[in-house]
């Protein structure tokens, strides 16, 4: 296809299908930080260069384009947290991840996980949120969480309600810290979390819920918190807070993103 002195073909379309894919998926990550403004000026940047290239502006965009590929560097640890995010949001994609295809085709060999065991721990979440009873549970999805396991105490108990409660329980010496879950095992308490640097993240959130926020952010996991101030459950995700309208719909999006 010629548009004039243009040549438009099928890999130039899926060229600029997947940039705007690239530019989508930075968008999602540096959304309501204030890294948007510097991605904000980035594209700008790139794009006046581009222009002065193609009006044939050669001092300027010879300036424009040493500025880029020298500020490229300094991008990286500007934005390392964010890279670190994107990769972790591409890695934990279906994509890489065992196809469904296979699942449906029964080539896998392994059967699907049961996860009757989240009703048990929202139960548990649910009953000290009325009591405001703070807790934080970390559930693992496919990145390894031995790192911040070996800062608590080793556990292999089968997930269940009053397990959770006793363990939170305010006079219990288990109370302090996370509780990781991995299947249905508790496997490890008073875990210590990576705390988020975020600056957006609202006063009226503690350190459970900055706690939840960082591991979530540098790990696939996902992370429940129940506030001690307010007995809120909250949902953590890649960072984010997910909305919920009730504790049925939480199990629903719990087994979705597990599944």
């Amino acid at each position: 296809m010629k548009f004039g002195f243009l040549k438009f073909d099928l890999f130039d379309f899926l060229d600029i299908f997947l940039v705007a894919i690239l530019l989508y998926y930075v968008y999602r990550l540096v959304k309501g930080t204030v890294a948007i403004n510097i991605f904000i000026g980035i594209v700008l940047v790139y794009l006046i260069w581009k222009l002065t290239q193609l009006l044939q502006m050669e001092m300027l965009s010879n300036i424009l384009g040493q500025f880029i590929g020298v500020g490229m560097f300094a991008l990286i640890v500007v934005f390392q947290q964010e890279i670190r995010k994107f990769l972790l949001l591409i890695g934990s994609t279906k994509l890489a991840r065992r196809s469904n295809i296979f699942k449906k085709l029964n080539l896998s060999s392994s059967s699907d996980l049961d996860l009757g065991y989240l009703e048990s721990i929202i139960s548990a979440c649910d009953k000290m949120g009325r009591s405001n009873t703070g807790a934080l549970i970390v559930i693992k999805r496919n990145n390894s969480l031995d790192f911040i396991k070996n800062t608590g105490d080793q556990m292999n108990i089968e997930v269940n309600r009053p397990i959770i409660e006793s363990i939170f329980f305010k006079n219990s010496t288990l109370h302090d810290g996370a509780v990781v879950v991995e299947g249905n095992k508790i496997t490890a308490t008073r875990v210590i979390l990576p705390v988020s640097n975020e600056r957006n993240i609202p006063l009226r959130f503690g350190l459970r819920h900055r706690a939840a926020i960082g591991i979530t952010e540098k790990t696939d996991a996902i992370a429940l918190v129940v506030s001690e101030e307010n007995g809120q459950v909250s949902y953590i995700k890649n960072g984010e807070f997910n909305i919920f309208e009730n504790t049925n719909d939480l199990i629903s999006k719990l087994k979705e993103d597990l599944s």
